[in-house]
Formats: structure tokens, C-alpha cells, sequence
């Protein structure tokens, strides 16, 4: 995908990209080896061929940070297929209020690292956790799960961020994370298949009122269960985005 984007190009649009695309320049190399593309002067082509080159040598070297400051956040989705051997999917949990966090689930689509209050939900441990990944992904985590690790840590969160709600909105898949799931048939274990946010807040209150583990152990595997999820959907949502985008010019 990187590589055939124009949209961290000074003054390039996505209405400005696809007017590149459809000159039959498709890619960065592409872009080079064009003596002139249409819309460019001289010396805008000569700036444009120098940020390419310099992207190149970026990616090569996996600076994520640069693609995320040069690319609108609107269009950071592009960098998972570049960087998501570096990617981690995060998922929280409260306990009803906002800023309450009770469970926070860290995956690398693989295995997850989860953090609960009263054991191990500690700033620094969350910031050492993090600091293995390259970017975050999260379902609705701009409106919600970033702003309230942020609040409750007192912290700010420096990785590139990929809201998969916005994701899958534009790809027509809409609602929550569950009705998703099921869309695409996504599965979670059983026994806590039919679970939602709020149940989740009730399991937490259960678990402090009897001190019963289940309802934590409960807890945590529905928390697992969201972060674990998010993989498949960023794998289906993504390229089905970017083909929408990139052949529809």
C-alpha cells in the first residue's frame, strides 16, 4: 500500500492521488521514472521524486513514525500492511464510569499480555508493553479506549493509531465490534460468545462484591477475546479498503 501512495506528497490529495493513478502511475517507481506527470511543474515533480526517494530509504529502515506524521490521520490505515509484523491490537475495560479502567488486553494477534486492576495494571508496565509494537490498533479506541488510558495514566500515547471503526465503516460494514464479528463470522469461545460491554462491567462488580475468580477469569477472556478479534477484522477491513480506494479512480 505504502508504496503506492501519494497522499504524504506536498500538496497531494486523495482526489490529486487518484488523478496520478489514473495517468497509469501506480506506484513510487512509477512516479520516478515519469519524466513529467500531468499536474506537476518542474520543479513540484523534482521536490515530489526527492520525498519518494527519502520515503524509500524510511521504510526500508521501518521509521513508522515518519509515515504516520507524513500521511493525514485519516489515512494511517495504509501503514498495517507495511508495519503489522510490528502491529498490536488493544482492547479495554472499565468499570462503568469513564476513566474507571479495570482490564487492559495488549495482542499481537497471537498472545496477549493483559493487565487488571489490583494485580498489574501499572503505567509502567503498559508503557513497557507497548514499547515492543510499531502501531496500535483498536476498535473505537479514539473515542474511547485512548483518551481513557490517557486520562486515567496521565499519559500520552505516541504510537500511530488505526481506528478499525472507521475502517470498516467506509467499507460498509457497520455497528459494533459484535455485529462485525458476526458479519464476517468471526467466533469467539463459547463461554463468552454472547457477552457485551456491559456484561463486562457486571463481571467486575461481581468479582469485587464475592471475590469469586471466575467472574475475573470471566472478565479477562472477554477482554482477550476483543483484542484477539481485532487481528482477523484489521486482515479483511483493510485490503478491502484499499481496494476500494486504490481501483476506484
Amino acid at each position: 500500500m505504502l508504496f503506492e501512495s501519494f497522499v504524504h506528497l506536498p500538496r497531494v490529495s486523495s482526489r490529486r492521488e487518484r488523478a496520478i493513478w489514473s495517468q497509469g502511475v501506480r506506484s513510487w517507481s512509477d512516479f520516478l521514472r515519469a519524466r513529467k506527470i500531468r499536474g506537476f511543474s518542474g520543479n513540484s515533480k523534482e521536490l515530489c521524486d526527492w520525498r519518494i526517494r527519502d520515503s524509500m530509504s524510511r521504510l526500508e529502515s521501518g521509521d513508522v513514525s515518519f509515515f504516520a506524521n507524513a500521511f493525514p490521520k485519516s489515512e494511517n490505515w495504509r501503514l498495517y500492511d507495511s508495519f503489522k509484523d510490528g502491529a498490536c491490537f488493544l482492547d479495554i475495560e472499565t468499570d462503568g464510569y469513564y476513566g474507571g479502567v479495570t482490564v487492559v488486553g495488549v495482542s499481537d494477534g497471537s498472545s496477549s499480555s493483559v493487565f487488571v486492576r489490583g494485580f498489574n495494571l501499572e503505567r509502567y508496565l503498559v508503557e513497557r508493553e507497548l514499547s515492543k509494537y510499531d502501531i496500535i490498533l483498536t476498535f473505537n479506541g479514539s473515542s474511547f479506549d485512548i483518551p481513557v488510558l490517557e486520562r486515567y495514566f496521565n499519559m500520552r500515547f505516541s504510537l500511530p493509531h488505526i481506528d478499525l471503526r472507521f475502517v470498516c465503516q467506509k467499507v460498509g460494514l457497520s455497528g459494533g465490534l459484535k455485529a462485525i464479528e458476526r458479519a464476517l463470522g468471526i467466533s469467539r469461545e463459547s463461554a463468552v460468545c454472547d457477552f457485551s460491554g456491559a456484561d463486562a462491567v457486571m463481571l467486575w462488580r461481581f468479582w469485587k462484591e464475592t471475590g469469586d475468580r471466575k467472574y475475573l477469569e470471566l472478565l479477562v477472556e472477554y477482554n482477550e477475546e476483543d483484542c484477539a478479534n481485532l487481528k482477523p477484522l484489521a486482515d479483511f477491513a483493510i485490503p478491502k479498503l484499499w481496494s476500494k480506494v486504490r481501483w476506484n479512480c
